[in-house]
């Protein structure tokens, strides 16, 4: 396969040549290379596949399951854009081991997902077995474990102290969902208990300086550990970012932040709309200036990677749950699909960003922080052909009718998308062609991550 007279986005430039691919991989970059099928990109963008390295496929929450599993997940993600996805496993039962849940998702992802995946291990609580399974998973190929500070298996900060320390001893990642658990729970306990249970109480019960607080805790735990690696996910507001902005100046090298599309495009207005349950998620949405601060914080490379956090409640499900009281109300929202275009759209073609930061930020970030790089996350010889062609001059407006995630609404209805994606290749295989996927269920393969290369 040759894609030719494309504008090629790579790692730190955008060069108009031609891309070969032979057995899955990107063989040559070059001026008129010639083949027996040929993709013309002229007019387009030739960007490496996105990489979604938060993702929540097959989650039970105990009273509500997400609606996509890793066939119908990987077919959004797919349309959108997304080649690779690392995903978050739910909890499992309570004291179970550590690869517990990472052996009931190989299960769940094999014969299933479309595209190439990995999982995070989830650490539940802390012992000797817990720290030294951690070792054998990395030498498995998970080489990054998810820790909660809020929650019903939250971890102390002992734990987290300890856990921390190993993942310095291993090299591999630790990435936190950082909210103060006392001050939540006290809020959300006050504001029910006077009647004020209405959607936009829930942004109201989790404000910005629990995240933070939590987030400046974290990194202090990380470098008593040794400047351990710590990855923030889902980064919702600008006083969060301070605190990693001076725990950087202060000369820690390894806290890794990640903010998601509905942190930089919606904010706490939502909660007051007929449909304010669909925006029910943790952290919450943020005052609208929060979304000027968030892009400024891109444009000075202080954001590592944008992911989704897809977690698709159905809205009927979230209304017979939570319409009575918000606490009640499943948290999550859907957005692998649309990660990528919005991204382009709002970053790329609103001059915001490059095509490089964005590609930075949607792939090659994430594949280096999470043991992918090179193989994944570059358009260069050697690596995976996996790599999307986005066509900026086709716009159009967001409909939940357009999409292929298997929930029922999109929180993005009627966003206009400035740019469309022509076609998604994965290992060198066209799986989706204007909008259809044409690829076959369970074609995805599981990575086996390497450790993070830190120094990107």
């Amino acid at each position: 396969m040759i894609i030719k007279n494309g504008l090629v986005v790579l790692e730190d430039s955008v060069r108009r040549t031609d891309v070969r691919i032979e057995n899955g991989v990107i063989a040559e970059l070059g001026d008129s290379l010639s083949g027996d099928d040929v993709i013309d990109a002229a007019g387009r963008y030739v960007l490496p596949g996105g990489i979604d390295v938060h993702t929540h496929f097959c989650l039970d929450v105990g009273f509500a399951v997400a609606q996509d599993d890793f066939y119908t997940g990987t077919v959004a993600a797919a349309c959108g854009g997304t080649t690779t996805i690392v995903d978050h496993p739910g909890f499992g039962p309570a004291g179970c081991s550590l690869d517990h849940q990472i052996k009931l998702y190989h299960k769940l992802a094999q014969g299933n997902a479309v595209i190439d995946y990995g999982f995070h291990g989830v650490i539940q609580h802390v012992d000797d077995d817990v720290l030294a399974m951690m070792e054998t998973l990395a030498d498995k190929g998970v080489t990054s474990f998810k820790i909660y500070m809020t929650y019903g298996f939250k971890i102390s900060d002992e734990g987290i102290y300890h856990i921390l320390r190993r993942a310095k001893e291993l090299g591999v990642m630790i990435t936190v969902h950082p909210e103060n658990d006392g001050l939540v729970n006290t809020r959300r306990q006050e504001l029910s208990e006077s009647g004020c249970t209405a959607p936009k109480y829930h942004a109201i019960s989790r404000p910005e300086e629990c995240e933070a607080e939590a987030i400046n805790r974290a990194i202090q735990i990380s470098a008593v550990a040794g400047d351990a690696p710590l990855y923030i996910v889902h980064l919702s507001n600008h006083l969060g970012m301070q605190y990693i902005r001076l725990a950087k100046q202060n000369g820690l090298k390894n806290v890794f932040v990640e903010t998601c599309p509905q942190y930089l495009l919606m904010d706490d207005t939502y909660y007051e709309r007929e449909d304010g349950l669909k925006y029910v998620l943790s952290p919450p949405l943020r005052r609208k200036d929060n979304n000027a601060l968030l892009w400024e914080d891109i444009r000075q490379g202080d954001v590592d990677t944008v992911a989704t956090d897809h977690c698709p409640f159905d809205y009927t499900l979230k209304q017979k749950l939570g319409g009575e009281d918000f606490t009640k109300c499943p948290n999550g929202m859907p957005g692998v699909e649309l990660r990528f275009p919005l991204m382009f759209s709002e970053g790329v073609i609103k001059q915001r960003i490059s095509p490089v930061e964005f590609a930075r930020l949607c792939a090659l970030n994430p594949a280096k922080l999470f043991g992918m790089y090179p193989k994944k996350g570059v358009i260069r010889p050697g690596s995976d052909a996996d790599i999307v062609i986005m066509d900026p001059g086709r716009p159009y407006t967001v409909t939940h009718d357009r999409l292929h995630e298997n929930v029922d609404h999109t929180p993005y209805e009627g966003m206009r998308v400035e740019c469309d994606i022509d076609c998604v290749i994965s290992r060198g295989e066209v799986i989706v062609k204007n909008n259809e996927f044409i690829g076959r269920k369970g074609r995805g393969q599981f990575i086996k991550r390497s450790k993070p290369l830190l120094d990107k």
